[in-house]
């Protein structure tokens, strides 16, 4: 089955980018190494295995992967795994990290530690770039895997690092959709509300670089019949790229929906750390992982642009 056109595009842009040094944190499985192996082969990483070092040979072997060329640091555990991944970022040594065979919550742990992690001042948050059926643009789920219940204060960094991720991979109009169950402003729905302030929120340049609606359910959001028949004034309404759900459960029911209802292909991210997180899960293609590492690799390049560099 050929990759869909949006994920070829976002890999294309990738593999003319430097590769990543990417440290994966507990890459102990066969599938974590196929990965690894597919996106060394796709010219996008340059991995360092932290973990195990008997278990990743043994998971080697069962995939066939030759890891011999990959710097490999041992640890005792998955614990200490995404303890020294994070370090090598730290250091300088990595530009970013990549979930082996270890718990999400284990490695954000590491991640967000405020001691020696890596938060910056916005809220870390998940994305999902997502390439739809019948659509040439990529598709943007914010957050279905990280922030189960956010307020108003966390929405507004999940949208800004939605925004900078959708600019980071080349959209050249962000259009940001505030879901809800209704696109009216209801005080029993507490979701519309936050799509109100949020709205407001861009009009004063608290949130920038993207046009921003909402509240808006799915419908409204992306199909402009809906929008035709609800006679809704907007230039978001019905051709949204980015989806900013209420919660984790809504955002998680979304993607999967999307993805194995609709058959839409995925790719994950973390964002708004200091630097990309990449977040696979063993139900992913081959495809989808590839293209997460080159989303990865995106981001990295539109941060040292905007930090003025090269």
């Amino acid at each position: 089955m050929a990759m869909h056109p949006v994920f070829a595009a976002l890999l294309s842009k990738a593999k003319a980018k430097f590769p990543l040094r990417v440290a994966v944190a507990h890459p102990c499985d066969s599938v974590t190494l196929e990965s690894v192996a597919a996106a060394v082969q796709a010219g996008l990483i340059i991995p360092i295995l932290v973990g195990p070092e008997a278990k990743i040979r043994a998971a080697a072997d069962e995939a066939g992967v030759e890891t011999a060329p990959w710097e490999l640091i041992p640890t005792p555990h998955s614990h200490a795994s995404a303890e020294a991944a994070v370090g090598l970022v730290r250091t300088g040594k990595a530009e970013a990290v990549m979930k082996g065979s270890l718990h999400t919550d284990e490695l954000m742990e590491a991640v967000v530690n405020p001691s020696n992690g890596l938060r910056t001042e916005r809220r870390i948050s998940h994305c999902y770039v997502m390439a739809t059926e019948h659509h040439s643009e990529a598709l943007i789920v914010t957050d279905a895997a990280i922030n189960i219940a956010p307020d108003l204060k966390a929405k507004v960094d999940i949208v800004q690092n939605a925004i900078d991720l959708a600019h980071a991979i080349g959209i050249q109009e962000v259009r940001v959709a505030i879901l809800s169950a209704t696109e009216m402003v209801n005080p029993a729905i507490p979701s519309t509300l936050d799509a109100a302030a949020l709205c407001k929120m861009a009009d004063r340049r608290q949130i920038t670089g993207a046009l921003i609606d909402g509240p808006l359910a799915l419908d409204n959001a992306i199909n402009m019949g809906a929008v035709t028949q609800k006679h809704i004034l907007s230039k978001v309404a019905g051709h949204a790229n980015v989806l900013v759900v209420p919660d984790l459960v809504s955002g998680n029911i979304l993607a999967k929906t999307l993805s194995f209802m609709a058959h839409a292909e995925a790719a994950g991210i973390v964002v708004g750390a200091k630097v990309p997180v990449i977040l696979t899960s063993r139900a992913d293609t081959i495809e989808s992982r590839i293209v997460s590492c080159a989303l990865a690799q995106l981001i990295a390049a539109a941060t040292i642009q905007r930090a003025g560099g090269s």
